[in-house]
C-alpha cells in the first residue's frame, strides 16, 4: 500500500492509474487536460517547442499519478 495520498485506482490489468477516486485526482486530470488545450497555440510556432513542453508535462503528471495510485503502479493481469 501506498504511504501517501490515494487519488487514483489501480488498472484491473497492466501497469498503470485508472479512473480518479478522489476529488484531487479529478482536478489534477482536468488541470492536465486545460494545460494541454492551452499548449495548443505553441504547435504552430514551433513544434519542437510543443513536443517538450507537452512531454515535460506528461512525464510530471504520470509521476504524480504513479505516487498517488493505491497500491502502487504494478503489474496486474490474470492470476
Amino acid at each position: 500500500m501506498a504511504d501517501g495520498p490515494e487519488w487514483f485506482a489501480p488498472k484491473a490489468r497492466g501497469v498503470g492509474s485508472g479512473l480518479p477516486i478522489a476529488w484531487q485526482g479529478w482536478a489534477l486530470l482536468i488541470g492536465y487536460i486545460a494545460v494541454l488545450l492551452a499548449l495548443t497555440p505553441l504547435a504552430g510556432r514551433s513544434i519542437l517547442a510543443h513536443l517538450s513542453a507537452v512531454s515535460a508535462l506528461t512525464v510530471i503528471f504520470m509521476i504524480i499519478c504513479a505516487k498517488t495510485t493505491r497500491g502502487g503502479w504494478r503489474w496486474r493481469g490474470r492470476e
